[in-house]
């Protein structure tokens, strides 16, 4: 926690006006200091985003692992980030949606058909990780070039898509967060609480329905709680991609394969991978910035190959 509490006061200060940490506090407090514009519209909000949307890409992506028993799984691994970005490119093309009130409707029912497309490809009730890993993968795929296709095709949906297919906080405003924050505790709920059977489920069906647990069940819960956490947190950033990923494993080397813990510390440490990209574009870009999704992808690529190296990587 107070790794994070650090990374988020760090966020508020660096920018394209560094601000001193006792500036920040009056430009948090204080409605008279200069400074209280820029915090309260621009790096708030920016902050608010980079920590909802870090801890719900995170507890999906330690979910995932967890449901597929695949230390390669992410949130975009069943195609929920394809769908939710194929829903919103398809919206704003058609309907000319921009306004995330709306957009975040559209992510979630991209979702929401995808997840259950690859349930039926992979064969329905008779669906195993395996082959939910490879339908998702080859939806991923396809629906990444849809979404590349409407780019190239319409130059208007590129103007407005550009920034957001790279994945970016720099969009947030003040109510973003607001219209997110229901979908992102439903889904963390959702997850949390199905934390202890799906523990069970690592030890195979039937081991589970003898300690008391419905695999059926609680894969559909597992994919809700996924659904609408990629689905809130695209609709608000972009596809991003390595946060839900690395997190897991990260965090798995402190609290151990346990869903129980792993879940929560990962709603706590992924929040502090993204901001810390975030800042780090806005360093490195200066004197503009690095999206963060660029920032997630150079960084992350070279992080995961040195966990593989150094044998972190470890099945869940």
């Amino acid at each position: 926690m107070l790794l994070l509490g650090t990374v988020a006061v760090l966020s508020l200060a660096v920018g394209a006006k560094p601000l001193p940490l006792a500036d920040v506090w009056h430009g948090l407090t204080d409605p008279a200091s200069p400074d209280y514009a820029v915090v309260h519209r621009m790096r708030l909000p920016r902050t608010l985003l980079g920590l909802t949307a870090g801890a719900a890409l995170g507890v999906a992506g330690a979910a995932m692992q967890a449901l597929t028993r695949n230390p390669l799984a992410d949130p975009g691994l069943l195609g929920i980030n394809a769908g939710a970005s194929a829903a919103v490119a398809t919206a704003t093309l058609a309907l000319g949606i921009t306004a995330l009130d709306q957009q975040v409707w559209y992510a979630l029912l991209g979702a929401a058909l995808v997840t259950v497309g690859v349930h039926a490809v992979a064969g329905g009730r008779h669906a195993t990780p395996t082959r939910l890993a490879l339908a998702g993968a080859a939806l991923n795929a396809a629906l990444y070039s849809y979404v590349s296709a409407i780019m190239l095709l319409d130059t208007t949906s590129l103007e407005r898509l550009r920034f957001w297919t790279v994945g970016s906080l720099a969009g947030a405003r003040t109510d973003t967060v607001p219209h997110l924050l229901p979908f992102v505790l439903a889904g963390l709920l959702l997850a949390l609480l199905a934390a202890r059977p799906l523990g069970a489920l690592a030890l195979g069906d039937d081991s589970a329905r003898a300690l008391g647990a419905r695999p059926g069940l609680v894969r559909a819960a597992v994919v809700a709680a996924v659904t609408l956490l990629c689905g809130a947190a695209t609709a608000a950033c972009g596809p991003l991609v390595f946060v839900g990923l690395l997190a897991p494993h990260l965090v798995r080397a402190l609290t151990g394969p346990d869903p129980r813990r792993l879940l929560p510390y990962c709603a706590v440490f992924a929040p502090v991978l993204l901001l810390t990209a975030d800042i780090a574009g806005r360093v490195l870009g200066r004197p503009g910035e690095l999206q963060v999704g660029l920032v997630t992808a150079v960084l992350g690529g070279p992080l995961f190959l040195h966990l593989v190296r150094r044998g972190r990587i470890a099945r869940p």
